[in-house]
């Protein structure tokens, strides 16, 4: 049963919009790679790859490491970037 699940386009889906939801309450741009690999995996299966179980795991691992890195660099800390707060949020105006 899990074979089957885990050959469907759908199911890559669902997991990448539910791991996208995880994201918006827990941000820190950690799931959205995760996120981003569920969608492009389900993604290539709805157009007809065909591939086994360890090769669409090993497909999802890596489109996430990618995407994980992509977002890291765009939107990631930079080196040498430091926060200045000016004021409290606590002060009055």
């Amino acid at each position: 049963m899990l074979t089957s699940l885990v050959g469907t386009w759908w199911a890559w889906v669902v997991l990448g919009f539910a791991l996208g939801v995880l994201e918006i309450l827990a941000p820190g741009y950690i799931f959205l790679g995760f996120a981003i690999g569920a969608i492009v995996t389900g993604a290539l299966v709805g157009f007809g790859i065909t591939a086994g179980v360890p090769a669409l795991i090993l497909i999802f691992a890596v489109v996430s490491v990618i995407a994980w890195l992509v977002l890291r660099r765009v939107v990631g800390v930079r080196e040498g970037q430091v926060k200045l707060w000016d004021r409290d949020i606590n002060d009055n105006p």
